[in-house]
């Protein structure tokens, strides 16, 4: 009798050496899903003929209609390699920009890539994205370049110059990870044709080739231009099947979890490697203390809340009583799963290095789950884009209103690149997004999947506060009037900003001395006395304590966190989250009496600290910014640099491939409302646009004033709630 796929893929999970953790990533339409569906019919877990069309793994309505990938799927999968089997764990990605949270939290889970590159595209905006994901959380590429069939049947390219473009499309993905990957990986994970570390084919059509596969089976370029000129691709799909091909290369090219650990976890665990705790994680050890990050939550309407995530130590089973660490409170563990496409399969226990399901839990992704509190959780996952767009929600009915509040909380959990901002005192629910597509998929699935009726406001930005100069000193004093704090602030330097945002350092609170961290801020240009006491780095701020001799710090320092952590998220001048602020606790008087100094004393002293000094530093507004990438035909080129000046835009750089325009614009968000439209009315319905960078910058002084009171007004801030 055949062997059950559930029971292959729980057999083989408790062999580490031959399980391989992946993601597929790309650039919008490049193939992921069609791709991905290959890999399943190639493992038996589909039939043949559905695979490209049946979408298996965009299982949301939405998603279908629309034709993009809007959630991470994941799947386990059975490979057999040179006599042996290996356990495939495979996400699928979304290659929208506005969803590129996904993709950040897959990374997390996974320790290797496959990149896809459209062959006639080449290099889009959203590729160079997802591999600064990937090598932020030290995930390791591979190449595969898809949609070669276009290159013969479209362009009709001779073999020569089908290599020549391949050559091209490595080169500049070499490139990138050169500058992209912290150092000493940049070299070393360069893609190679010779290796094998580089596929062509086509997912449509169901072939690939790599060099290794093309020696081993006699098969050439040539063989696959006879077959498409001689209309017999089909014989490809037998030649080289594309499941095969890929998947030997991930066996071949991409870390075991085993191997992966020992330099992944010193990246995104800061508690002592010699520790337990710290050497179970880096051996990947099922009999260590139990590790399990949560990358994705799924609300079912049958089973409530799937939490999936990585185990990176330890053995995960049912019954389990846990820790959520970032929620401080113990929960259990009703279920495990494994993952099979939009089915899970219920087992007793997984062993770590594996991607998991579990139901019983209630939290957040990014949650560190062990048996009992541990001082290091594992650190926040961060996302490249913040969230810039901003919409106001409200339930049609007044009755729908507590199933509203209860939705937008599951929403929030869904997708944690959407902030959900529930006001109890006013009533104004907000949803902070990626941009518009972003938003109005989530107020659809609010609509149709949750079943509440809603209307919502006009898109709103979020900008950011700063300041222009040093402070004076500022106090805040608690309300029994038995403790002073005193604060100045300034500018954070821009190397150091630009440096947290790169991914080089990460942003935490720092508990012990970080000698790592140190010399990454003493090489940034601050002085390494200082650099040893910043106490915490959040949103691109920094919190230093300067104080001497205080004998109960340690008492308060936790809550002096969680206030400057908040007053970063709602500065002083209109409660938008700030940036580039280097907060200074010059000084504290302290009383003798714990009990006088408890969190209702310290937490409004500290935050009216903070804020007053912020007051006196010349507050300002930025804007957000994104830097875009249009394609259009060259004829149009006038009414598209007229169209960036009418929203205040700047040109950056603008270049000619063929008959096409390439052009690089930097657009304020505020002006981009209906972008999408404007451009395909400027354009005949022609140009594209696609998202390179965001960034903020300052808002010109003419607007800081109007756009300050549009946004008091819109919060109900009165003056006297401002600015302390």
């Amino acid at each position: 009798m055949a062997e059950k796929m559930v029971d292959k893929v729980t057999r083989l999970m408790k062999n580490p050496e031959n399980i391989r953790n992946i993601a597929i990533c790309a650039h919008i339409d490049h193939g992921k899903t069609t791709f991905s569906d290959n890999l399943l019919a190639g493992a038996g877990m589909m039939s043949k003929e559905d695979a490209g069309k049946a979408l298996k793994l965009d299982f949301h309505e939405d998603e279908q209609q629309r034709g993009i990938t809007i959630d991470t799927a994941a799947v386990s999968m059975v490979h057999g390699f040179e006599d042996q089997e290996y356990l495939i764990n495979l996400l699928d990605t979304p290659g929208h920009v506005d969803f590129g949270g996904d993709v950040t939290r897959a990374m997390r889970a996974s320790d290797g890539a496959i990149v896809l590159v459209d062959a006639v595209e080449g290099i889009m905006p959203q590729t160079e994205t997802v591999l600064r994901q990937a090598l932020r959380e030290l995930v390791k590429p591979t190449l595969f370049i898809n949609k070669v069939d276009r290159l013969i049947k479209e362009l009709q390219l001779t073999p020569e110059q089908m290599q020549e473009r391949f050559v091209k499309i490595i080169a500049n993905v070499n490139k990138l990870i050169t500058d992209i990957a912290p150092k000493g990986y940049g070299e070393k994970w360069h893609v190679n044709v010779q290796e094998g570390s580089v596929c062509f084919g086509s997912a449509f059509h169901n072939w690939a080739l790599s060099m290794p596969y093309m020696q081993g089976k006699k098969i050439t370029f040539k063989d696959i231009i006879d077959a498409y000129n001689n209309d017999n691709s089909k014989d490809l799909v037998n030649k080289a099947p594309l499941h095969e091909v890929v998947l030997n290369m991930v066996v071949n090219h991409l870390p075991n979890p085993v191997a992966a650990q020992e330099y992944r976890i010193p990246r995104i665990w800061h508690g002592d490697k010699e520790s337990g705790e710290g050497k179970s994680l880096l051996k990947c050890d099922f009999n260590g203390p139990l590790y399990f990050v949560i990358t994705k939550i799924v609300i079912d309407p049958q089973a409530g809340e799937i939490s999936a995530g990585r185990l990176f130590s330890g053995t995960l089973s049912r019954g389990t009583d846990v820790y959520l660490n970032r929620l401080k409170q113990n929960t259990k563990i009703q279920q495990v799963f494994i993952y099979n496409g939009a089915k899970r399969e219920i087992v007793d226990d997984v062993p770590c290095g594996n991607f998991v399901g579990v139901a019983g839990i209630k939290a957040h992704a990014g949650e560190t789950i062990t048996l009992n509190q541990v001082e290091y959780p594992f650190e926040a996952i961060t996302h490249i884009f913040d969230p810039v767009i901003t919409k106001a929600i409200e339930a049609k009915k007044p009755s729908d209103l507590p199933k509203l509040i209860e939705v937008l909380r599951m929403v929030a959990k869904e997708d944690p690149t959407v902030q959900i901002e529930i006001n109890e005192e006013t009533g104004e629910h907000l949803m902070h997004g990626m941009g518009e597509l972003h938003l109005e998929v989530i107020e659809n699935r609010i609509k149709t999947e949750k079943g509440v009726e809603v209307q919502s406001s006009n898109p709103i930005v979020v900008y950011r506060e700063a300041i222009t100069k040093p402070s004076q000193e500022a106090m805040g004093k608690t309300p029994n009037k038995h403790n002073l704090f005193f604060f100045k602030v300034e500018p954070l330097e821009d190397a150091i900003y630009d440096a947290i945002k790169k991914g080089e350092i990460q942003e935490m609170r720092v508990k012990k001395k970080d000698l790592e961290l140190r010399d990454k801020l003493v090489e940034c240009g601050m002085d390494s006395k200082t650099a040893l006491k910043v106490k915490d780095i959040y949103k691109g701020n920094l919190l230093v304590d300067m104080t001497r001799g205080q004998v109960h710090v340690g008492e308060v320092i936790e809550m002096i966190r969680d206030m400057f952590e908040n007053v970063m998220s709602q500065g002083p001048v209109a409660r938008e989250p700030c940036l580039k602020v280097k907060i200074m606790l010059t000084d504290m008087k302290l009383h003798e009496d714990a009990i006088h100094r408890g969190p209702a004393q310290v937490y409004p002293a500290v935050r009216e600290g903070i804020r007053g000094a912020m007051m006196t530093a010349g507050p300002i507004l930025y804007e957000p910014y994104q830097i875009l990438r249009i394609e259009a035909p060259s004829d149009f080129l006038g009414e598209i640099s007229k169209l960036i000046s009418n929203k205040r835009g700047q040109l950056l750089d603008a270049q000619q491939e063929g008959n096409l325009s390439i052009i690089k614009t930097k657009l304020p968000v505020g002006e981009m409302f209906g972008w999408s439209s404007d451009l395909r009315s400027a354009t005949g319905g022609r140009g594209s646009s696609s998202l390179i960078d965001q960034m903020y910058e300052r808002l010109p002084g003419e607007l800081q004033e109007k756009i300050v009171k549009q946004i008091k007004d819109r919060k109900g801030l009165s003056e006297a709630q401002v600015g302390v």
